[in-house]
């Protein structure tokens, strides 16, 4: 007999706190194997936070993170920390050409194809900078060089925050083909964004966050077309609500 597996992520009772304020407020989140989840909101809501919890990279104040029906343990071992992957909004880059940057991940797994590059290179429309400084890129690029940095390694779970931001819409189609192709081999995806056009797009399940506490959460056409809290309604339609 089968049995549904369990969420990629599920989380319960989480609060997270800088000194006494309470950035994170979640009572439960389950984060679907194999779907992507957008979060949305204004800056500040805690949605950076969220996936930096996501990672592993803190621990909440209060509440658990489950990983694949198990709990996260602190410091995260390094086979889980290596099956998740953040793309950050100004993502860091080695003192190397863009190709280095991309076989990164590869290299220290013991894969030493420097080839393996160039398709991702190829489809973020980045080949022709294969061999540039990845320092001396725009922020745009370098963006796209951390995406591909990212898929390199296959991850089970690819967190991404604003991953079009900067982007000009060639690359922001570029980017979102990218993403869907991730979906379509069965990445699990937390897509962090400003723009919600873009979660409409690309996220199969939607959360709004305004300050660190959840507003709505549900089905992405649902939510945008028929949201259930007045708070929502008035987001998606660009009023001050926060």
């Amino acid at each position: 007999m089968s049995t549904t597996p369990p969420p990629a992520f599920e989380l319960a009772g989480i609060r997270h706190r800088y000194g006494a304020r309470t950035v994170l407020s979640i009572p439960h989140l389950a984060i679907p194997r194999g779907e992507t989840l957008g979060i949305i909101g204004p800056s500040g809501a805690g949605k950076s936070t969220l996936l930096r919890l996501l990672q592993g990279l803190e621990r909440p104040t209060e509440g658990t993170i489950d990983v694949d029906g198990a709990p996260m343990p602190h410091p995260v071992p390094l086979p889980l920390s290596r099956r998740i992957t953040t793309v950050f909004q100004r993502p860091l880059m080695l003192d190397r050409s863009v190709r280095d940057n991309v076989l990164f991940g590869l290299r220290v797994r013991g894969i030493k194809d420097r080839a393996a590059a160039d398709p991702l290179l190829e489809r973020l429309g980045l080949v022709h900078l294969a061999n540039a400084r990845a320092r001396h890129l725009s922020g745009g690029e370098i963006q796209r060089v951390a995406l591909a940095r990212a898929m390199a390694i296959e991850p089970d779970v690819l967190l991404l925050d604003e991953p079009a931001a900067n982007l000009d819409p060639a690359n922001v189609a570029r980017v979102e083909a990218f993403i869907r192709d991730a979906q379509s081999r069965g990445t699990t995806i937390v897509l962090v964004t400003h723009n919600t056009h873009e979660a409409r797009r690309l996220a199969h399940s939607t959360v709004l966050l305004i300050e660190g506490g959840v507003v709505e959460t549900g089905p992405t056409a649902a939510l945008f077309e028929s949201p259930a809290e007045e708070r929502t309604r008035a987001f998606l339609a660009g009023e001050l609500v926060y």
